[in-house]
């Protein structure tokens, strides 16, 4: 089969590759319908080392289910499936309580020798607890908006959730990728009555208004802080979701919470050190949260608004390439020409 491999930084190739087989009796093999670059793969497209690689590319995916292990029940082939991010086998204490990225029988994606997902085929560790049987074709026109469930709705639904928005509340959220668009759409389901994006491109902060951003922060830094105090009064706001996971934007985020508020952290954090002394969070009783998205928690719960059309969160995708063109769109979303890179068979 062809799949994606990331050799060192901003080198990625798509070449042939063994075709996956079941390995474990847990396991189930997926024909790969859809699948898509993600914000996070722009990390190590920046910083990893040739002699981490080459490394197995992509993390979602839809597909049709084309071999079950002996093991595995609810599934048969042919199924069309969403994959979450990250596979976990749904039945232990932590994935009982919503923690899928704690699962001890769970994993990633392109690592401990499972391939990655910007491929033709992938093999699903621990397949009957991550895969969910969609009520749709491999033909549906909600492809895109299904797909997002696999992360970066999810990540965003997370960072909301763990920010305890209840209606009524004022939100910031810092980011303007997929991730951060779907924390504005997810805050606004979470009845948040004021978010303010902060963001700079236009095409995108845009788009967060059309899902519910009221006011857009295009300044960065300590100006971005200031217009946010000054758009709440001087407190700045009791939730915060950082959607970026670089230090300016985790300093951003300390310096808009309000007193009593909550950071949600679900950008993949790109520093070893925070500030968490008396002065940022311990003195104004601020919460810090967020972490991996255990996003196969929040499928079943926000599948049915994309089935109907309520939500449309697969509009982050705006610009579609073949799996062979895969580099190219790594280079048209580290270059922001492109938002969120759709990738077909």
């Amino acid at each position: 089969m062809r799949a994606t491999f990331m050799y060192e930084a901003g080198d990625v190739r798509v070449q042939d590759a063994p075709d996956p087989v079941i390995e474990q009796p847990t396991d189930a093999v997926v024909r790969i319908v859809r699948s898509c670059i993600c914000g996070s793969d722009l990390h190590p497209y920046h910083s990893l080392a040739a002699s981490d690689g080459p490394a197995p590319m992509g993390h979602e995916f839809l597909g049709i289910v084309e071999e079950i292990g002996s093991d595995v029940s609810g599934l048969r082939r042919g199924d069309f499936v969403v994959s979450p991010f990250a596979f976990a086998d749904n039945t232990c204490e932590f994935c009982r309580e919503g923690l899928h990225t704690s699962c001890p029988k769970g994993g990633w994606y392109g690592a401990g020798g499972v391939g990655g997902a910007q491929a033709e085929a992938v093999r699903v560790p621990q397949a009957q607890g991550t895969l969910v049987k969609l009520p749709v074709g491999e033909d549906s026109a909600l492809l895109p908006s299904l797909l997002t469930l696999s992360d970066v709705y999810g990540t965003g639904y997370h960072a909301a959730r763990q920010a305890r928005i209840r209606p009524g509340d004022t939100v910031t959220v810092i980011g303007d990728g997929a991730v951060g668009l779907l924390a504005v759409l997810s805050a606004k389901q979470l009845g948040a009555e004021r978010i303010i994006l902060m963001g700079r491109h236009k095409d995108r902060t845009d788009l967060g208004r059309d899902f519910g951003a009221t006011d857009v922060v295009a300044e960065r830094g300590e100006e971005g802080i200031a217009k946010v105090r000054e758009l709440t009064g001087g407190h700045g706001t009791r939730a915060v979701l950082e959607a970026v996971g670089h230090m300016p934007a985790y300093e951003m985020a300390v310096g808009a919470v309000r007193p009593g508020g909550v950071i949600s952290r679900v950008g993949v954090p790109q520093y070893e050190e925070a500030p968490v002394g008396f002065g940022s969070l311990f003195g104004p009783n601020i919460t810090l949260t967020g972490g991996p998205a255990p996003v196969r928690a929040y499928i079943d719960e926000l599948l049915p608004a994309v089935l109907d059309g309520t939500v449309e969160p697969g509009r982050v995708f705006d610009r579609t390439v073949s799996l062979e063109e895969v580099p190219d769109g790594y280079r048209a979303m580290d270059r922001r020409e492109a938002l969120k890179v759709l990738v077909t068979p």
